[in-house]
């Protein structure tokens, strides 16, 4: 995931594994070799301005893009790069980076919800996606929280913001930070779509209790057209036809 700081990218690296989804009938397989998969990107302000008609004519399919980081900041590239994906035939989505040890779940997702990451059933808007994953400031890797209050804040998060678009929010993480930092909980998967976190030619292994993984993001250091210097690289694991079910919430 695009950082605040473009050095985290590095002290992240370590470790990064993967995430599934357990929604039935939205992945089209369990593996990335096997079938369709579809490309995309994730970025923020750090990619600069986007030519996003030449991203589409690269064969781009989709994007996260950072909408909110923490209960103040909003990405100053968001609301062009939101506008700019759609109208050039790009499948969009919002993301939040999470800051659990400074407000609770609910606060950071009405954020969330207010600034970027409501939801509407037009084909090319994803259900918003929370990015909780190893604290790239001060206060400890799993935010000095507990497993047990990890995984009240992330439920916070997710019952606020399905409150408020009627959608179940992408979860990105990596293995090792979520089994860690949750203690193993599989609570999730049942519902909210997984995104595969690990710069690898593999996905490696899923998160305790995760079935599938739904979107991967593979690489930080990828290059597509319409983008000056490295941008991370997704797959989503299924075809177009499956991702626009997801964004539209269809069967």
């Amino acid at each position: 995931m695009t950082r605040t700081r473009p050095a985290l990218r590095r002290l992240l690296a370590t470790g990064l594994a993967t995430l599934a989804t357990a929604v039935v009938g939205l992945v089209a397989t369990a593996g990335p070799a096997a079938a369709a998969t579809t490309p995309g990107i994730d970025v923020s302000n750090w990619q600069g301005s986007i030519n996003w008609t030449s991203v589409r004519n690269s064969g781009i399919q989709f994007a996260y893009i950072k909408a909110t980081e923490g209960t103040s900041y909003k990405d100053p590239s968001f609301n062009a790069n939101y506008t700019n994906s759609y109208y050039a035939g790009v499948i969009r989505g919002a993301y939040h980076f999470a800051r659990p040890n400074i407000s609770s779940g609910a606060i950071q997702a009405n954020y969330l919800a207010s600034n970027g990451g409501a939801w509407s059933a037009d084909s090319r808007t994803l259900p918003a996606a929370l990015d909780v994953e190893g604290n790239p400031y001060s206060g400890g890797y799993c935010y000095g929280l507990s497993t047990t209050g990890m995984r009240n804040w992330i439920q916070d998060f997710l019952n606020t913001y399905r409150s408020r678009t009627g959608r179940y929010a992408v979860i990105y993480t990596t293995t090792s930070w979520w089994n860690q930092c949750t203690g193993n909980w599989t609570g999730p998967w049942a519902n909210h779509p997984l995104w595969v976190a690990r710069w690898s030619s593999t996905v490696g292994t899923l998160p305790a209790g995760a079935p599938v993984w739904s979107f991967w993001q593979y690489t930080d250091s990828g290059s597509v057209s319409g983008i000056s210097g490295g941008v991370d690289r997704n797959h989503w694991n299924g075809d177009r036809t499956r991702l626009i079910a997801l964004a539209n919430n269809t069967p």
